[in-house]
């Protein structure tokens, strides 16, 4: 009789001390919600454990064992690392470590962010794995931990490398005897994911060159900014190929090589800016048409070859046949024509078949150009994919192609001339290279420039 009123006075006191609260109280603010649901009862084995706990017993009742007590926030699934989570109405309550217990190994543990401090991702050591290949991945749509730019990480203060020590990636092979059109498919240093919208990898096109134009009046701070006025590309380390409709009149131009995301210079290698020391347009340059419209940039000196984000393109034979041939043009212009399209951050790609001269002009006579439009021969075609094409901006930037005697190789079919509308079912008319291959050579040997020593 004793024993039973004991175990009855123990069970009250157990429905008296109380319960977690509901479960869909929100333990992510730690605020909890009077339960609306009838007390749980004691079960067997709970009262066989106070039993236990009253008298000394090491055993719990039949089945029960000595597990500790279940997360109701877990399912019913035990979490040793929940420590009261907001849900336990009594705040002294401690829950105690489980015997045998281990908190888990992390091999990658995460840096408290009050602890660290965002460098260049090449900077450390802690949180930037060089791959076998030379190649970490970092997302470009996302930004890393508490750093504002994606190519930053968050490094504790011993993993920081000093600036002239950061984690240089393997090299990449380059083809024997080859020094242009190497294309680096899976970037420089890292790859990036999150590319949904065509970006190009870094120092995926070595020869692509932005030319810009220093210019104070669009600053709001008094300070020089540089003015983008279209895309080149280097066929030689002191010489730049463009469009002669970008960039004839302009002075003071810049070529600034191994740019990759206009908004950042976190990149592995650093931009080079050199001044343009001469632009050659074509003598039969039509401003009207476009027609005869490669320009030569000359610079003042040759950029540096020796780092794996800028290289040449080369060029093609001369009066080459580019007919059938999946081709990708590279830029930094416009997504869409008109107000609605923006400029891009990160340059683009954008694969690009050549088409025939002939299915070209049918194509182009269908727009406002009319049925008695002429094509010039300085002309050739490529696109007319609806979604896939070059648009505004991205004038004077190359249209690539491998070459026919070694696929891993390019070599310069056109430039970036014009186009009706963009992303339409209309290809794009790009300059015709292999038909301007005898004035290259013959305007840059004028300048005692010879490409065949490259």
């Amino acid at each position: 009789m004793v024993l039973s009123l004991l175990v009855i006075t123990i069970s009250l006191l157990a429905l008296g001390r109380g319960y977690p609260a509901d479960k869909d109280s929100d333990t992510r603010l730690g605020i909890d919600r009077p339960s609306t649901q009838e007390p749980p009862q004691v079960s067997e084995c709970g009262l066989d454990q106070l039993l236990g706990e009253v008298f000394g017993s090491s055993s719990g009742g039949t089945g029960c064992g000595n597990s500790p007590p279940p997360d109701v926030n877990n399912g019913g699934n035990y979490n040793p690392d929940v420590h009261n989570g907001g849900n336990n109405p009594d705040p002294n309550y401690t829950q105690q470590p489980v015997p045998n217990q281990q908190e888990p190994y992390n091999p990658n543990p995460q840096p408290n962010p009050s602890d660290c401090t965002c460098v260049q991702y090449y900077l450390c050591n802690d949180n930037n794995t060089i791959n076998e290949d030379g190649v970490g991945l970092i997302d470009i749509r996302l930004k890393d931990d508490e750093c504002d730019n994606y190519l930053e990480k968050c490094c504790g203060g011993q993993n920081i490398r000093p600036p002239d020590n950061p984690v240089t990636p393997k090299p990449h092979t380059r083809p024997a005897g080859g020094t242009c059109g190497n294309r680096n498919f899976e970037g420089i240093g890292f790859r990036i994911t999150g590319d949904n919208d065509n970006e190009a990898q870094y120092g995926e096109f070595p020869w692509m060159v932005a030319v810009v134009r220093p210019d104070r009046t669009l600053s709001n701070s008094g300070k020089t900014v540089s003015v983008y006025q279209c895309g080149g590309s280097l066929i030689h380390p002191q010489v730049v190929l463009s469009g002669a409709h970008c960039v004839r009149g302009k002075d003071n131009l810049v070529v600034r090589a191994g740019e990759w995301d206009t908004q950042t210079k976190n990149e592995l290698y650093p931009t080079q800016d050199v001044k343009v020391r001469e632009v050659i347009i074509h003598e039969q340059f039509n401003n009207g048409s476009l027609a005869n419209d490669p320009a030569l940039l000359i610079l003042e000196r040759p950029v540096d070859m020796s780092v794996e984000n800028v290289g040449l393109i080369c060029l093609p034979g001369a009066n080459e046949n580019m007919d059938g041939r999946n081709c990708v043009a590279s830029g930094w212009g416009k997504d869409l024509f008109g107000k609605e399209g923006k400029y891009q951050v990160i340059l683009k790609r954008v694969d690009v078949p050549t088409v025939p001269r002939l299915p070209c002009l049918e194509a182009l006579r269908k727009t406002r150009l009319g049925q008695r439009f002429k094509l010039h021969e300085s002309f050739i075609c490529a696109g007319g994919q609806p979604g896939k094409d070059t648009c505004k901006g991205d004038g004077g930037s190359p249209l690539v192609c491998p070459s026919r005697n070694n696929p891993n190789v390019y070599v310069q079919a056109g430039i970036v001339a014009w186009g009706i509308d963009c992303g339409t079912e209309t290809p794009g008319v790009y300059v015709n290279v292999p038909y301007f291959i005898d004035w290259i050579n013959n305007k840059l040997q004028a300048q005692g420039i010879y490409l065949d020593s490259y």
